[in-house]
């Protein structure tokens, strides 16, 4: 079995097989391919211009040498971690990526003082500014991953629960806190990180942080704890998420072509079963007529939220009505479509990653060793078109290099990334995302 095949759905999918980890990661991942996009790929000049925050000259290299890089390396097999890695200029972050050859680089926090000399500073030495980040990964969605994947297994219908994370985090970070300076990339494996790097985003203290990210936090009854925690009604945040989400999670999560939610019986017989106990007689009658109806699972989740509504405003002989159901039970079943919505959908935060100044996170534009793809940007307005098994990985970078200078003798360009598909995504990252950033900070 290779890195990535079809299942017997068609779903590209990502599977560990017999073949030794360190055997399967030498196929897309090796010192000398690592060495070689370094050299010859790494986007040094938009890393410098980016984490410099200032299109001029005057300042640039302050800012720049009191940035934390740590390097993860390998010695005779053994991986060694580097913090406090700092650096003066653009110069002298190349000279230490090409001697190093990292294997992983994080991003940490400006310091008041260059990393490097954090020893030396003492207690002195501390944060003052970083990105306020966000890390989502499909490892957290394992519950809800019907598409046979779990762990690192990542096919493109889990995928979908990116796209669909992405859509709500961007639209509430704009929306509700006003940030401009998003910007999101594919970690290299399975999953997504946002850097907001507005000026009033780096400059968050650790509470302002948390309070953020749990801004975003959406509780949900458990086997445990059936009460629903969503308020009633529903927060605007809330609202427009469900917005979002629900048409997302009838196309991409109950048909067979994504999580057979509503497409299998023994799915949606799962799914009838998490209904409150006092819709028993719903959850029977569906139960029933589904398995003789033709519907699609679009009209059986339809035909759902029409009995569970029906059940909570209409008097029904010999059943339950809104004068014997309780407010607690009636809550529950008003909440349960969105609670549905929200299990699969909802964006599921390592908020400890963005609660704190001084928390590293993946470096953008690095190789994931593990799969030998880079970590490149996503544009949130073709989200729904980004594929992580279209990612290049570096053998497929060396080739598309030999390619293009043998079908373009004496062609130059500014960057030898331009004669690869990190084009298609460095050039708009500049244009889309840096260009506008500079104009903000010029006004300033």
């Amino acid at each position: 079995m290779t890195a990535a095949q079809d299942d017997a759905s068609g779903c590209n999918l990502v599977k560990d097989s017999k073949i030794p980890e360190a055997q399967k990661n030498a196929v897309v991942f090796s010192p000398e391919l690592l060495s070689m996009y370094y050299s010859r790929l790494f986007p040094f000049e938009i890393m410098y211009e980016w984490l410099s925050y200032n299109p001029s000259s005057k300042g640039t290299e302050r800012l720049f040498s009191r940035r934390e890089f740590s390097f993860t390396i390998e010695i005779d097999g053994e991986e060694i971690y580097m913090r406090y890695q700092s650096y003066q200029k653009q110069e002298d972050f190349r000279a230490a990526i090409l001697q190093r050859k990292p294997m992983k680089i994080d991003i940490g926090a400006v310091f008041s003082n260059p990393p490097k000399d954090h020893k030396a500073i003492g207690q002195g030495f501390k944060t003052e500014q970083r990105e306020l980040v966000f890390d989502i990964d499909l490892t957290d969605y394992d519950e809800v991953r019907h598409c046979g994947c779990s762990g690192a297994q990542i096919c493109t219908k889990c995928w979908q629960m990116m796209t669909m994370a992405i859509k709500v985090m961007d639209c509430g970070l704009r929306e509700d806190f006003g940030f401009k300076h998003i910007a999101w990339f594919y970690s290299g494996r399975r999953g997504v990180h946002a850097w907001v790097c507005d000026e009033e985003a780096r400059k968050l203290s650790n509470e302002a942080r948390s309070a953020v990210a749990n801004y975003f936090e959406v509780s949900l009854s458990t086997e445990k704890d059936k009460a629903s925690s969503l308020p009633n009604p529903l927060h605007p945040m809330m609202k427009r998420a469900i917005e979002t989400l629900e048409p997302m999670f009838i196309k991409k999560v109950l048909p067979s072509s994504g999580h057979s939610l509503l497409a299998e019986q023994e799915k949606w017989t799962a799914l009838l079963a998490t209904l409150p106990d006092c819709a028993e007689r719903v959850r029977d009658n569906l139960e029933t007529n589904w398995k003789s109806a033709e519907s699609t699972p679009a009209e059986k989740w339809i035909e759902l939220k029409k009995h569970l509504k029906i059940f909570t405003t209409k008097v029904r002989d010999g059943g339950k009505s809104q004068k014997t159901i309780s407010s607690m039970e009636r809550s529950k079943l008003e909440a349960w479509p969105v609670e549905t919505v929200f299990r699969y959908t909802y964006p599921r935060l390592d908020i400890n990653v963005s609660k704190m100044q001084n928390h590293l996170l993946k470096s953008p534009f690095c190789v994931h060793p593990k799969t030998g793809r880079v970590c490149i940007p996503i544009n949130v307005e073709k989200a729904d078109m980004f594929d992580p098994f279209n990612v290049p990985t570096l053998p497929d970078l060396m080739q598309e290099l030999d390619n293009f200078e043998s079908n373009n003798p004496g062609v130059s360009v500014d960057y030898e990334w331009e004669k690869t598909s990190l084009k298609e995504t460095f050039q708009p990252f500049t244009k889309e995302f840096l260009e506008p950033m500079w104009k903000d900070l010029y006004k300033k």
